[in-house]
């Protein structure tokens, strides 16, 4: 499963780490992420959180299977 974590402060950083774990995720991202969660899933920083159609045109793209707001 591919998953898209929106945000990048101190509880999404929470949500990669734990879905990190996750054995059915097979890809993590995070968008726009930072630094500490960048040990945890691949960041996208230029896909601001505001930023509603590149969200969804990048889960389209990547066929993502869960997006967490």
């Amino acid at each position: 499963m591919k998953v898209l974590v929106v945000g990048g402060g101190g509880r999404e950083h929470a949500l990669c780490l734990a879905l990190k774990k996750c054995a059915s995720v097979a890809r993590l991202f995070c968008a726009p992420g930072s630094d500490g969660i960048a040990g945890a899933a691949e960041c996208l920083p230029d896909l601001l959180t505001t930023h509603v159609e590149g969200i969804v045109a990048f889960a389209k793209t990547m066929e993502i299977d869960l997006v967490v707001v």
